[in-house]
């Protein structure tokens, strides 16, 4: 059994389809049943039960999953230090990311990045707060951008105050101070980010002591700025998603102050490989820039 076959089984443990998986990894769905019956037969059970959907794990599977994810990532990191004692700057990354940091962070800082480090591979998966989280846990990513709330056990490293802003439709009267006040926000439609996508917004509800009028609730942040744009309500959401917005909306600093605070999680920097620890450094050194 070789890292490759392992790799295939992982990819498609999170595809769910071996025709996707074979593009992928640049093999024909035969050679995917091929590789992953070898495979199978030198393990002693089977790894997947085909369904109308695709394929599922089976338990055994689901049980060495994590263990076969852990020994990739040693492999890359074992690869990728032979390199760099030889003077070889290569390997690959997986980034999660929040979307909004996706839109206004990452595209300067990949560029940058991949002009300075040509060899470096790097991969991207958005989600919200829980699917980040779990994807690092899992070894399905290197390590995330998003939110420190609720972010578990992971180790951190802070890079921003976001902070929290009403977002109002375009003719909503602004008062005078510019500040929107939270408790405001009981009196009026109130449409909110889905839970385990931001937990920050719930948290400043909840801290602030208000029960809002929820008449809709989204995981697309996008969509949340359009239903406030037609007056279906007002909302809360981070400074850095409605950067951009403001010919649709009116956004207003909370009063009180509400923030978010955004950085890297990881699951250990002891175990992280060098093209890994070069993104972060990197991040790190071109961020003030960007804010």
């Amino acid at each position: 059994m070789g890292i490759k076959e392992y790799a295939l089984f992982a990819d498609v443990a999170e595809t769910k389809n071996f025709t996707r998986s074979g593009e992928r990894m640049g093999y024909s769905q035969s050679g995917v049943s091929h590789i992953l019956k070898n495979l199978e037969d030198e393990l002693g059970f089977s790894l997947f039960l085909r369904t109308k959907h695709g394929v599922s794990l089976t338990p055994n599977a689901e049980l060495i999953l994590p263990l076969v994810r852990n020994l990739l990532a040693s492999n890359e990191k074992l690869e990728q230090n032979v390199n760099a004692i030889n003077g070889i700057e290569t390997g690959q990354i997986t980034i999660a990311a929040f979307s909004s940091i996706s839109i206004h962070w990452l595209p300067v800082i990949l560029y940058e990045f991949q002009e300075t480090y040509p060899g470096i591979e790097i991969h991207l998966k958005e989600g919200g707060t829980d699917d980040i989280a779990k994807w690092i846990e899992e070894s399905l990513v290197d390590f995330g951008l998003f939110s420190k709330r609720n972010m578990r056990s992971l180790e951190w490293i802070p890079l921003y105050e976001d902070p929290l802003m009403a977002v109002l439709p375009k003719d909503y009267p602004i008062p005078a101070d510019g500040h929107f006040p939270i408790n405001e926000i009981g009196n009026q439609p109130f449409i909110i980010s889905a839970m385990g996508v931001d937990y920050d917004i719930h948290y400043a509800l909840q801290e602030a002591g208000i029960s809002p009028s929820i008449h809709f609730s989204s995981k697309d942040d996008h969509a949340i700025i359009s239903m406030v744009s037609n007056h279906l309500g007002i909302s809360i959401l981070p400074k850095l998603i409605v950067t951009g917005f403001e010919e649709k909306i009116t956004a207003l600093p909370l009063k009180p102050f509400y923030s978010r605070d955004l950085g890297i999680g990881l699951r250990s920097s002891k175990d992280l490989a060098p093209a890994a620890i070069k993104f972060i450094e990197f991040t790190k050194r071109i961020l003030p820039t960007l804010l």
